[in-house]
């Protein structure tokens, strides 16, 4: 599925939006705009993950020198949930290369831990090469970037954004940062970011304080002039506003996804809400020096 590369051609309008007979002021103060990737960048559907992982699948039986997809296919779904059971809740962002290595150990003999049991990493990685675990990541890398379309307007949106004057960066929990650092490259946004903030690298995921206070710091902006622009109400919403942040929820864009979602509940109410992306240019003033 093509990336979208459509070039601008005036941009996004960035009129007040109208809304029951009136205008609403767009949000002021603003000199920084942060973009969650899975599910606000890019939509992540059941049917899509399915596809990323089966098309993995194969490259990796075949890396392996495996026949059959299937195992693979089997494993490294079993995997990814004990990963999300796991280290979701303690704050740890999934990682890939560990799965990479326990699904290789397990194709190869070693049984899997019980429900109540750990992994024993040093003995998985005893069976599994590290040209295999490259092999494998790189194989879900180009899946993923081949097989996840952008959200429509995004590309436009961000030049335009750019363009205003506004610093933007990606920051987002996802477990193998290489794959949005690609995504982007790919999709040609890279030269409308200033920086692409993943919790793989950094070692905390949204909502911790630590994810925010990083980006926050790289992008040399006080947080209260940063906007967070984000679909999850636990990771973004809570989690921006909590470290003094401003913050834009996209909603209704957790529907058939099989990422990690919250729903709304009392508490923080973000500055914006957005229908769609694209919202966003007419709901933001300009950047003050």
């Amino acid at each position: 599925m093509p990336l979208e590369r459509r070039a601008v051609r005036g941009g996004l309008s960035a009129e007040p939006a109208a809304e029951a007979g009136h205008v609403r002021e767009p949000l002021a103060g603003i000199r920084a705009i942060t973009f969650d990737f899975g599910n606000t960048l890019a939509p992540v559907s059941r049917a899509g993950l399915l596809a990323v992982t089966e098309r993995t699948a194969l490259e990796a039986t075949a890396a392996l020198g495996l026949q059959d997809p299937g195992p693979f296919h089997e494993v490294w779904t079993a995997e990814r949930e004990r990963q999300l059971r796991e280290d979701v809740p303690a704050f740890r962002e999934m990682d890939m290369e560990q799965r990479a290595t326990r699904v290789v150990a397990r194709l190869r003999g070693m049984p899997a831990p019980g429900p109540l049991e750990r992994w024993d990493d040093v003995a998985a990685a005893d069976r599994a090469a590290p040209a295999d675990v490259a092999a494998i990541l790189d194989a879900y890398s180009r899946a993923f970037v081949e097989a996840i379309a952008p959200a429509a307007g995004a590309g436009e949106l961000l030049a335009t954004l750019a363009g205003r004057g506004f610093r933007l960066a990606i920051l987002s929990n996802w477990p193998l940062a290489t794959t949005i650092d690609r995504y982007a490259t790919a999709a040609g946004w890279a030269p409308y970011l200033a920086g692409i903030f993943v919790s793989q690298r950094i070692g905390a995921i949204k909502p911790h304080p630590a994810i925010f206070a990083f980006a926050a710091q790289h992008l040399a902006v006080p947080p209260r002039e940063i906007l967070h622009v984000g679909d999850d109400w636990a990771a973004d919403v809570v989690g921006a506003s909590a470290a003094g942040w401003r913050v834009a929820w996209l909603r209704g864009a957790q529907v058939d996804t099989p990422l990690p979602t919250s729903s709304r509940t009392s508490g923080p109410d973000p500055d914006l809400e957005l229908d769609r992306l694209t919202d966003l240019a007419s709901r933001i003033a300009d950047p003050t020096a």
